[in-house]
């Protein structure tokens, strides 16, 4: 959601690199292009006006105006204000000895609070080691408890029912009961919205908060609603007090206004940030990561942490010395795709890393369109079918595959011969690439098995990144 953003920050930052000093214009010039680049990107002007004041006044100095690298001190202040108007630093659920902490949760109708209510339960469980029991104290939209435990069911969590109390207040009491009384230590109390703030919905969410004692009240906001979600957020402050934000569709194409206005406008800090629609699809908001990734500088630790939960290391390992030793077979591959299908899509990934590692690997920053993903994606799913397609004996021996078999390989996976041939080819090429690579010392650890897979979606038809032959 910070494409935009990003590439508008990073064009202005890349103008400054041309100067071997750095003038008060030069830096009052950029300041109006960054004003521009947030204000189109939906950030609270209040905000605006702030971030650029504190930049300007940091970057005026003389030791960014007499440095021998100006730029890269401008780049350093802007991403430090970045960092603060995000947050500052990320903000942990911490829970109390006493059993159960309540967690409420609240918003307005149609924000996703019950989708997200069952991520933050499969979150605590996986994450902080919680043994987390959801109510819904919904009773006003029809079948609202009824989705909330369907949610339940697929994410293999507890949900308390009463179906025929319908008071919210005593339906919290309930779960409360019955969360201390059966050992759970977290109660998750998805709470009713409105499509607009009225006072009785107000009074309700008061009064469950006044008997609940939660320890967080999370305010779960859409980001594609931009300053909308922003203005909600306060009010919900102002009425009943929230201590934190989570931000849901954080994987759209919003403009990123309500990530970097909500901290400053409510005080209150992002905790937590919804990034697909699949139930695991919940991350912890590190304002550090974020600010990283809109200056081009990749987020390293997020990938490392996606691939230390999603791969094997002895796999990993055990994969990276075949690559070594040139015994990295079409199994191995197939086995890899799996594995690559674990830690989200090509593009998201490649998002993650630094610009400059990009450039330096694959001789450009790759710029996917929604399109070139769905291509990237279908061609990925293309050279799965093929490889099931062959036998054992042809995928840990490709030297055999001749025409006969490339035809019945062709058939069996629903594509074409030349399908067959360009896979083929694009293997033996990443085999020859990896193996430089690893020798070369460029990758190593899960990076040689991470940088494979997103080179397998290079070349053939629809990928990405295939250089075309110079012609003579």
């Amino acid at each position: 959601m910070f494409d935009a953003l990003s590439d508008k920050l990073k064009k202005v930052l890349r103008n400054l690199r041309g100067h071997d000093r750095l003038t008060a214009e030069h830096i009052e010039a950029a300041m109006r292009e960054i004003r521009i680049a947030l204000l189109e990107a939906d950030v609270n002007y209040k905000v605006v006006k702030q971030f650029v004041e504190n930049v300007k006044q940091k970057a005026i100095g003389q030791a960014v105006l007499e440095s021998l690298s100006p730029e890269q001190q401008v780049v350093k202040i802007v991403y430090d204000e970045l960092v603060e108007i995000l947050g500052g630093s990320s903000s942990r659920l911490v829970f109390l000895p006493r059993n159960p902490n309540v967690v409420m949760i609240v918003g307005l109708q149609g924000s996703g609070k019950t989708t997200t209510t069952g991520k933050l339960a499969k979150f605590l469980t996986k994450h902080q080691n919680r043994h987390p029991l959801m109510v819904s104290a919904d009773v006003y939209r029809p079948a609202a408890r009824e989705q909330l435990s369907i949610i339940a069911k697929e994410i293999g969590q507890a949900v308390f029912e009463a179906p025929e109390v319908n008071d919210p207040l005593e339906l919290c009491r309930q779960a409360f009961k019955y969360a201390q009384q059966t050992g759970y230590d977290t109660l998750l109390i998805d709470t009713a919205g409105r499509l607009h703030i009225d006072e009785q919905l107000m009074e309700e969410l008061r009064n469950i908060k006044a008997e609940m004692q939660p320890i967080e009240t999370l305010f779960v906001a859409d980001a594609m609603t931009g300053q909308d979600a922003v203005k909600s957020a306060t009010e919900f402050h102002n009425r009943i007090g929230i201590s934190g934000v989570i931000l849901t569709k954080m994987d759209g194409d919003a403009r990123g206004g309500a990530a970097l206005s909500v901290k400053i406008v409510t005080g209150q800090p992002i905790k937590f940030v919804g990034v697909g629609e699949k139930y695991d699809a919940l991350e912890q908001f590190y304002p550090d990561r974020i600010a990283q990734r809109i200056l081009g500088m990749g987020d390293v630790l997020t990938l490392i942490e996606k691939v230390q939960q999603e791969i094997d290391e002895e796999q990993a390992a055990a994969i990276q010395q075949k690559m070594l030793e040139d015994r990295f077979t079409l199994e191995d591959y197939r086995q890899q795709l799996k594995q690559m299908q674990k830690l989200g899509s090509v593009d998201k990934l490649m998002k993650l890393l630094p610009e400059g590692l990009m450039r330096s690997l694959m001789g450009f920053v790759p710029k996917l369109s929604p399109e070139q993903t769905a291509l990237m994606e279908k061609k990925l799913r293309k050279t799965e079918a093929i490889i099931n397609s062959m036998t054992i004996k042809e995928r840990n021996n490709y030297h055999i595959i001749d025409a006969s078999r490339r035809r019945r390989i062709a058939r069996g996976s629903g594509t074409t011969v030349k399908d067959v041939n360009e896979l083929l080819e694009e293997y033996i090429q990443m085999r020859r690439v990896m193996r430089q690579m690893l020798r070369g010392g460029l990758v190593g650890g899960f990076g040689g098995k991470l940088l494979s897979g997103i080179m397998s979606g290079r070349g053939g038809p629809g990928g990405i990144g295939k250089k075309k032959k110079k012609k003579k």
